[in-house]
């Protein structure tokens, strides 16, 4: 585990609600009268976590001038799991399995916001390279609202390979790119499905993209070449629940 600091109410009552075991230490500015604060101080209190008061002055240099709402924490970070765990992931979720591979997202708050709508959308997991790609740091945790403790998230250190683990547990794997011939509303996301989206300029690799079981767009009016990765995560992932809504 890796000590860091939770910044922002989100990022700190997620942890409180979802793994208060590795809650460290808790800072409240004092002589808030901010609501939310008084209601996390008696949340941790009643988790068995002391907060400390401490004025907006040392907040500010504790996260170097970052916007922290008058709330820091310091947290034992649990590790990724490994992609040895993918096989009985895919096992455990059965036709329900749902994952999102993000192939070299590097931008600490596109991949936050992808990690709060994979929790949204219930996924089994989220996979990303261990290399050339953004860990989950505090800037992430922030971004993501609390989501970074609640969804699964997998670190491949070969992230070809851990595609091929899925495809022989049985998941088929749809990638996402611009130029596809065929439309992302017409392939069929229903049953164990890894979507793949890459990176924020370069787009998903070669390996990558070769293992892969179809390709699919966005189909776009508009003259603008692609979407952020996180708006094209928010679209791809809801389209996979609405398919899925629609025949169960």
């Amino acid at each position: 585990m890796s000590n860091e600091l939770l910044i922002g109410i989100h990022a700190v009552e997620a942890a409180l609600n979802h793994d208060v075991g590795n809650l460290v230490e808790l800072y409240i500015e004092s002589g808030s009268h901010n609501t939310r604060l008084k209601e996390l101080g008696e949340r941790a209190r009643e988790l068995g976590v002391k907060p400390h008061a401490r004025d907006r002055a040392a907040l500010d240099r504790m996260t170097g001038g970052a916007r922290h709402q008058g709330v820091v924490a310091r947290y034992n970070a649990p590790p990724p799991l490994a992609e040895s765990a993918l096989p009985e992931l895919a096992e455990n979720a059965g036709r329900d399995a749902l994952f999102l591979v993000l192939d070299g997202v590097t931008d600490p708050h596109n991949f936050g916001a992808c990690l709060r709508s994979a929790e949204a959308a219930g996924v089994t997991a989220v996979i990303v390279p261990k290399d050339r790609a953004v860990g989950v740091t505090p800037t992430v945790r922030r971004a993501s609202a609390g989501a970074a403790d609640r969804v699964p998230i997998v670190s491949a250190t070969n992230l070809a390979r851990a595609l091929k683990a899925l495809k022989d547990a049985g998941v088929w794997m749809a990638g996402l790119a611009g130029d596809a011939t065929q439309s992302l509303y017409d392939v069929d996301l229903d049953g164990p499905v890894a979507l793949v989206l890459g990176s924020e300029g370069e787009g998903m690799r070669r390996l990558t993209r070769e293992n892969c079981d179809f390709i699919a767009k966005i189909p776009m009016r508009g003259d603008v070449e692609s979407l952020n990765v996180s708006v094209s995560t928010g679209i791809v992932l809801f389209e996979a629940l609405r398919q899925r809504g629609a025949k169960a």
